[in-house]
């Protein structure tokens, strides 16, 4: 079991060190229903880490296994496949970089979060989670290799519980923090979303590039 939770715990700092979700938290926190909008898209969250990861962790349970010493092809292609996917994500996102004093392109649908309501909250948590294409990528790897490790069912329950809290912690953290001490964080999280906004396209094109080549590797070890 200890061997597969460091075999996914770069996929669950992958996810955790996302900016766009972790932006998308402070503005929340920053904005007019900060307590109730906040709580929600961190249950939307946490429940979409869970769902892409299990979902990829029974679908590659069902695949076909023999010698755990053997060579398993077909893992080993789905994980190239992975790899593959995250370094031409790494690519967009390079080319996508702002240049020079060009603002950072952010999606549409911030500046509309001081309008959002707790159900939207919570499904926009969890379409970023689980339907985004980097993080669902990286929880598809995640499931890879906890699927095919060959673990019990507490043993699973237990490395899918350690990859939710890693890769959830970055929203929950600050959340949570706001609930506590709301009016000594707001200047804090203001400066924090203008550095993350500036430096957005650099941190995934690293992110992405670093854990790509990692499932390349996994996958190439695996023939």
């Amino acid at each position: 079991m200890g061997a597969v939770i460091g075999e996914v715990l770069p996929l669950a700092l992958g996810i955790a060190i996302s900016p766009i979700p972790i932006i998308a938290a402070i503005l929340m926190l920053l904005s007019p229903k900060a307590r109730v909008t906040s709580v929600g898209f961190l249950l939307g969250w946490v429940l979409g880490i869970i769902a892409a990861v299990v979902v990829f962790t029974l679908l590659s349970s069902v695949l076909p296994s023999g010698d755990p010493d053997a060579s398993k092809p077909v893992q080993g292609v789905i994980q190239l496949i992975l790899g593959a996917l995250l370094l031409l994500l790494a690519l967009k996102q390079w080319r996508g970089r702002p240049r020079g004093d060009q603002a950072p392109a952010l999606p549409a649908w911030m500046k509309a979060i001081d309008k959002i309501t707790f159900l939207g909250a919570f499904g926009l948590g969890f379409l970023l989670s689980a339907l985004n294409p980097k993080n669902l990528l990286m929880g598809a790897g995640a499931g890879v290799d906890i699927g095919g490790a060959g673990l019990d069912v507490g043993a699973i329950v237990v490395v899918i519980a350690v990859f939710t809290v890693i890769a959830a912690c970055t929203v929950a953290i600050p959340v949570i923090a706001y609930l506590v001490a709301s009016d000594r964080l707001r200047g804090p999280l203001d400066g924090l979303r203008g550095w993350l906004e500036k430096e957005n396209a650099v941190i995934m094109t690293v992110l992405l590039l670093v854990i790509g080549v990692s499932m390349i590797g996994k996958g190439i070890g695996s023939f």
